[in-house]
């Protein structure tokens, strides 16, 4: 897809150290052509096919002090002959080979993937133990936790080829059954939904106090499908939600993803490439907001790259962050941008 392209910004703050917590790699064969009526989602992956350790350390190296990543589970290069429910395993053997290689020094003092989410279905219930002591052999010491993935809205228009997560799944018993897994095995649950689905997260951290959670993209407020037009409206329930949420403490957040068509803000149509001022001002509310609520120490800045390609490049991206920090102390910044994902993915 052809993109307005703009000089690139100076780097602020370019020796703030940054630990991104939030990444995919993979290698997807390319879309067949934009049609219309298509899912804006399906344009991410026309823009971005391949995103491996290449790709990975040309957006890292761009000019932030990008020191270390957590990788974070996305269907890429599952098992293919494997047992049932072994599949998801491939992806972090892949991943775990990638950080070898990073490890290795031999690119430079920069750690990709130091840490590793991956993928067990937990609706396997008990059996997802298996699984999970699998993918714990599999990193090398890396695997820090899972996402299961339950983004679901009724609105197919909403999600497009995402839509395939069934309403309700983190309220199913054979799933709260898999996710009493993780704690015992010093494993923490990534959890990617919808703002009008934060609910069922407050429930489950509820009936799970000991488990570490992290909330992806802030919640991902909407304003597309259903929601065209709403997102505005919709404001105080999601911060009413964020507030309750808050109240389980081993729920931490990442700030990020809003460079996604989700939203549906204003400028951001996967062509157009706002400044950071822009996509700071865009997204303010939310991000401040959520410190507040949570604090920096339970906040972490986010890249979700190359997803959020659509909306703007890596080293605008962090120049937003950075701008939207702008009177936090230093020592909220080192919370932000390094301090809660080291302490919440467990790194060295």
């Amino acid at each position: 897809m052809n993109q307005q392209t703009a000089a690139p910004e100076p780097i602020l703050e370019p020796d703030l150290r940054i630990v991104d917590p939030h990444h995919h790699l993979w290698d997807r064969p390319s879309l067949p052509p934009a049609r219309e009526g298509g899912h804006l989602f399906e344009d991410v992956v026309r823009m971005t096919p391949r995103y491996l350790l290449d790709e990975l350390r040309a957006d890292a190296g761009s000019g932030h002090n990008v020191t270390a990543t957590v990788y974070v589970q996305c269907g890429a290069f599952y098992r293919a002959d494997a047992a049932p429910g072994m599949a998801p395993v491939g992806e972090v053997e892949f991943v775990n080979g990638v950080a070898a290689m990073s490890a290795s020094g031999i690119y430079g003092p920069f750690r990709a993937c130091a840490g590793i989410v991956g993928h067990a279905d937990l609706m396997l219930g008990d059996g997802a133990a298996a699984v999970l002591e699998a993918e714990i052999r599999a990193g090398g010491g890396r695997f820090k936790g899972i996402r299961h993935v339950n983004a679901s809205d009724s609105d197919p228009a909403v999600l497009g080829p995402m839509s395939h997560t069934p309403a309700g799944l983190l309220g199913e018993t054979a799933f709260r059954a898999g996710f009493a897994k993780l704690a015992p095995l010093g494993l923490s649950f990534d959890a990617w939904m919808l703002e009008p689905q934060l609910p069922e997260l407050i429930d489950l951290a509820r009936a799970f106090p000991d488990t570490d959670i992290i909330l992806d993209h802030v919640g991902t407020p909407l304003g597309i499908g259903a929601y065209a037009g709403k997102r505005n409206e919709r404001f105080g329930v999601w911060r009413d939600n964020m507030r309750e949420l808050a109240k389980s403490p081993k729920v931490n957040v990442k700030l990020g993803g809003l460079a996604m068509p989700f939203p549906g803000f204003p400028g951001l149509d996967g062509k157009a490439r706002p400044s950071s001022q822009a996509l700071a001002d865009l997204w303010r509310p939310y991000i401040e907001t959520t410190i507040e609520l949570f604090g920096a120490d339970r906040c972490m800045f986010e890249s979700n790259f190359p997803v959020d390609l659509w909306g703007c490049d890596y080293a605008t991206l962090w120049n937003a962050f950075k701008r939207l920090t702008v009177g936090a102390s230093d020592a909220e910044k080192a919370q932000l941008f390094s301090g809660t994902a080291t302490r919440v993915y467990r790194l060295a």
